[in-house]
C-alpha cells in the first residue's frame, strides 16, 4: 500500500489529519447544529477525538480515509472530504464511500464538489476502483446536491434504513448515490 499523499485542488489541500492542531477546529464543526442537522446528535471534544483517532487509524489500514479539508490559503480546517469504507453492513456493502462535512461558514462556495471532484479522480486512478458510493438522510437536499453536481445518479430502490441510527430517529432513513467508473 502506497502512503497517502495529500490531494491538492485549486483551493484546497485534502491531507492526513494532525489530531493535535486539527482537534479543537473539528470540534468546533461537530458541535454546530447546523453542521449536524442530518445526524442523530453533535458530537463533543471526546468524541470528535475518537473520530479523528478512528479515521487517522483508517489511513494506516487502508491507505486512505475522510481527509483533513484545509483552505489553501490559509491553512485554515474547514471540515472533511475523502472516500472511505463503512465500518457497518448495508445492503451495499462491502463498498468505498465519499463524503464531507464542512464548517457551516465554508457552504455554498463550492468546495465540498471541488474536493470531492478530487477525491473521485483519487478513487478512480490511485486505488482503481470500480464503483463509488454516497449516502445520506433523505431529506438532506445539500448533499444530494453535492452528489449529483459530481455525477452520482440516485435509484429510489436502493433506500435503506441507515443501521447505526436508532430506530425512529427521523435521520434514519437514507438515500444512495453511486458513480461508476468512467
Amino acid at each position: 500500500m502506497k502512503p497517502f499523499k495529500p490531494i491538492e485542488t485549486e483551493r484546497l489541500i485534502l491531507r492526513r489529519w494532525n489530531i493535535g492542531a486539527d482537534l479543537t477546529p473539528f470540534a468546533r464543526i461537530n458541535a454546530d447544529p447546523r453542521v449536524m442537522e442530518y445526524f442523530e446528535s453533535t458530537l463533543n471534544k471526546k468524541q470528535t477525538l475518537e473520530m479523528l483517532q478512528r479515521m487517522d487509524s483508517r489511513f494506516d489500514q487502508q491507505g486512505f480515509c475522510f481527509c483533513a479539508a484545509e483552505l489553501k490559503a490559509t491553512k485554515e480546517l474547514i471540515g472533511f472530504i475523502g472516500l472511505n469504507i463503512p465500518g457497518y453492513p448495508t445492503p451495499f456493502t462491502p463498498c468505498v464511500e465519499i463524503g464531507w462535512r464542512l464548517a457551516y461558514e465554508h457552504w455554498d462556495l463550492g468546495y465540498a464538489t471541488e474536493g470531492a471532484l478530487a477525491c473521485l479522480k483519487y478513487g478512480w486512478e490511485e486505488l482503481n476502483l470500480q464503483e463509488i458510493v454516497s449516502f445520506t438522510s433523505d431529506f438532506n437536499r445539500r448533499s444530494r446536491k453535492v452528489m449529483e453536481k459530481i455525477g452520482m445518479t440516485y435509484n429510489e430502490d436502493d433506500d435503506f434504513e441507515h443501521p447505526m441510527v436508532k430506530e425512529g430517529h427521523p435521520t434514519r432513513s437514507h438515500v444512495l448515490y453511486r458513480i461508476k467508473r468512467p
